[in-house]
């Protein structure tokens, strides 16, 4: 005798995607995302494969149960305040694809002064034709480095990192980006382990006070390494180890710039003056905010 087939267990509505992503909009900003739009877009882009044009263009499709269930787990992280670039494990920086991993600092727009400040100098006609060197100290991501030697064709460079999982994923980020020839990625515990000489040295330290990293926003409080947040008691420690040793890796008149914190401009820029650096510049970033100290070293 013939078994007849067994009707599905349960009973499941299809929703088209524009329903779909309106209702998961209105339950982020419930849930006190500020970007809800933007969060539920990207997540449910991410879970479905799909880019922004193709949400527009597939709005009327209906989603099966899977892809329902595949979308609110990542909506649902959201939730819980972990950021977009940590559950999708992206992060755009400079208009390139950064992976990220649990070792590495989240990157963000707030960084790219320090692009911006290095390549206007570019501009202006400095080390005009010469093929530099960079080090990027406590790399993370390698955005910093990656975003330089994307615009730098001839540059090669160096990324360095205490930790041996951000140095596995700046690597990674170089593959990904077509700079694995000019990119070179080390564990080094700051300069311990560097050698040679370079034309540029760029770094993003830990620059937070350690009693105010308690009361940073929980998508960088929980998430990013407490280790690349804290810079000391006043935020500076990183910068008084670095700033004497850098005149042994920098070639004549070669360049240092750092990134920093509130207020740190002028304590940052007397360091680089007692030690040798004149051209002092000061980059703000788009907040009105002094983000990025350099400085030329002068033998």
């Amino acid at each position: 005798m013939k078994r007849k087939n067994s009707p599905p267990s349960g009973n499941h509505n299809p929703m088209r995607l524009a329903d779909f992503i309106k209702d998961a909009v209105v339950n982020l900003r419930n849930a006190g995302i500020d970007d809800a739009a933007t969060d539920a877009r990207i997540l449910i882009g991410h879970a479905l494969g799909l880019d922004r044009a193709s949400l527009l263009s597939q709005s009327e499709r209906a989603l099966s149960p899977g892809e329902e269930i595949a979308c609110r787990a990542l909506l649902d992280q959201r939730k819980k305040g972990k950021p977009v670039s940590r559950i999708t494990g992206v992060r755009e920086f400079w208009g390139l694809p950064f992976g990220l991993n649990e070792a590495t600092l989240d990157p963000r727009p707030d960084s790219e002064t320090l692009i911006d400040a290095v390549t206007a100098l570019w501009s202006s006609g400095w080390n005009d034709g010469k093929n530099e060197r960079i080090l990027d100290l406590g790399t993370g991501t390698g955005c910093l480095l990656l975003a330089l030697l994307h615009e730098r064709p001839n540059a090669t460079g160096l990324g360095v990192d205490v930790s041996e999982d951000a140095v596995g994923q700046a690597r990674e980020n170089a593959a990904t980006l077509g700079l694995r020839t000019r990119a070179a990625f080390q564990q080094s515990d700051w300069l311990n382990n560097v050698s040679g000489t370079f034309d540029i040295i760029v770094s993003n330290p830990p620059y937070i006070e350690t009693e105010t990293i308690g009361t940073l926003q929980p998508e960088v409080r929980l998430f990013d390494p407490a280790r690349a947040l804290d810079g000391g008691q006043d935020g500076l420690d990183p910068y008084r180890l670095l700033i004497p040793q850098l005149s042994r890796f920098l070639n004549p008149g070669g360049l240092v710039a750092f990134e920093i914190g509130l207020s740190q401009e002028k304590a940052v820029s007397t360091m680089l003056r007692h030690n040798k650096f004149t051209n002092i510049i000061c980059r703000k970033d788009l907040g009105g905010i002094v983000r990025v100290v350099m400085g030329r070293i002068s033998f």
